[in-house]
């Protein structure tokens, strides 16, 4: 079995716990200390949001962001978990006003770093690294790739449908801008 396997099947065990997203944070935790693990074939992934498994009560994903990306304040719907096993990745937090989204924190991820998010959360992430990329597992609980949500446009902060392949776009657009400097 390979680390993405296990890693499936131990969040997949996980949610099926009292507390999901405790012991969904306790596999990332192991995960990104890499107790027992092998992460061979996650590092070779290239830059995207990768779906190691989805289902309507998890998904899981592998995200390699490239290089000084920047991705628009977007919502969940559903609590999440997020483990970086390698790089960095910065949370800028956000809150409802009306129809746009206002500043309300961030949160700096570092390597072995886990963070847990709430099914109300509103955030955007970055990767500040100019020539580094991160490697991280965000886990959900739910369909992240079904579920309808939100997205909010980075300049007027105005409410949008979530748009999954422009995201995928804006992944294409950071590695095609890191690649050609």
């Amino acid at each position: 079995m390979n680390a993405s396997d296990e890693l499936v099947a131990d969040c997949i065990d996980a949610v099926s716990e009292p507390d999901p997203r405790g012991a969904v944070r306790e596999v990332l935790k192991r995960f990104v200390t890499g107790e027992g693990w092998k992460l061979d074939r996650l590092e070779t992934m290239t830059v995207g949001l990768h779906v190691l498994y989805g289902s309507p009560e998890l998904t899981v994903l592998n995200v390699v962001w490239p290089p000084l990306m920047l991705l628009f304040p977007h919502d969940h719907r559903m609590w999440a978990a997020i483990g970086i096993y390698r790089g960095r990745e910065d949370n800028a937090f956000y809150r409802r006003r009306g129809d746009a989204v206002v500043s309300s924190g961030g949160r700096e991820l570092t390597e072995r770093s886990v963070l847990l998010l709430g099914d109300d959360v509103i955030h955007s992430v970055h990767n500040p690294a100019r020539s580094s990329y991160t490697g991280a597992i965000h886990v959900y609980g739910g369909d992240f790739i079904g579920t309808p949500r939100s997205q909010w446009d980075p300049n007027t902060y105005t409410e949008q449908p979530y748009d999954l392949n422009a995201v995928r776009r804006e992944f294409d657009r950071a590695e095609s801008s890191f690649r050609s400097s």
